[in-house]
Formats: C-alpha cells, sequence, structure tokens
C-alpha cells in the first residue's frame, strides 16, 4: 500500500495555478454581463423608439408583444449588470441571464422562420447568456441561502 503525502509547497502551487483561470472566467463573465447587458438595454429601448409599423413590417408578432419583449430585454440587460455591480440581491443577476436565454430562443424560433441565416445572432447571444447564467450560478445559490 502507497500514501501519497503532499507538503504544504506542493499544496499551495495547486492552489496558485487554479487561481488564474478562475480569475480569467471571473473578468470574462463580467465583460460579457456588460457588454451583453448595455445590448439588451439598448436593443429593449429601441423597441420603444422606433415606429410599431417599421417594426412589424417583416414581423410576424403584434406590437404589444413586441413591447413587452422590449421590457423584459430592458429589465434583463439591467439585471446583468446593476445586481453584480451594487452587491445587492446578486443572485438576480444568473436569473436574468436564464431570462434572457429563454427570450434568445424565441428570437432564434421568429428569425428562423423568415430567414435561417438571421437565427445565428440570437443563437449566439443566448449562448453567451448561458455561460453568463452558469458563471454566476454561485450568486444564486447565495440568495437562496440568505434566506
Amino acid at each position: 500500500m502507497t500514501t501519497v503525502a503532499a507538503s504544504k509547497s506542493d499544496t499551495r502551487l495547486s492552489i496558485d495555478s487554479a487561481k488564474p483561470k478562475g480569475r480569467a472566467t471571473h473578468v470574462a463573465a463580467w465583460v460579457l454581463q456588460v457588454l451583453v447587458g448595455l445590448q439588451f438595454v439598448f436593443a429593449g429601448a429601441m423597441k420603444f423608439v422606433t415606429p410599431m409599423e417599421e417594426m412589424t413590417k417583416n414581423m410576424p408578432l403584434p406590437a404589444a408583444f413586441l413591447y413587452f419583449i422590449g421590457l423584459a430585454e430592458v429589465a434583463g440587460g439591467l439585471g446583468l449588470i446593476l445586481p453584480g455591480a451594487l452587491r445587492i440581491q446578486r443572485g438576480l443577476t444568473p436569473l436574468a441571464a436564464v431570462g434572457l436565454t429563454i427570450i434568445m430562443a424565441g428570437a432564434v424560433v421568429i428569425c428562423a422562420m423568415i430567414d435561417v441565416k438571421m437565427a445565428a445572432v440570437p443563437l449566439i447571444v443566448g449562448a453567451l447568456c448561458m455561460f453568463i447564467a452558469r458563471s454566476r450560478w454561485s450568486w444564486f445559490r447565495e440568495l437562496r441561502g440568505a434566506r
């Protein structure tokens, strides 16, 4: 029977080598949160600024539904950025990312009905939202543990 013993320096080395990967993921998640969050705030705001006749001429969706999606996009975009930045209710960030992923899944279907090539952009944005939700899921566990 052999036993493996690690010295303190070996343990420190393995812990230190794991930190940069976690830090890189953290920084990448923050960059994506801000960029994707601003993209959703802008896209949602555009649904309120753009005339509805122009928005619905190529889309088989009613104007009221587009207003609802615009409101959800603005709320979700703010939900990606503000809770983590303000350190208040950070568990809402992964929930916002999941909600935006659902919106992007619907956008993929609608875009694919119009033109399959158009579905690539919402598919990529949805994948980015899934990455944010996965990387920030520990924040949701903190929110549930606070109860």
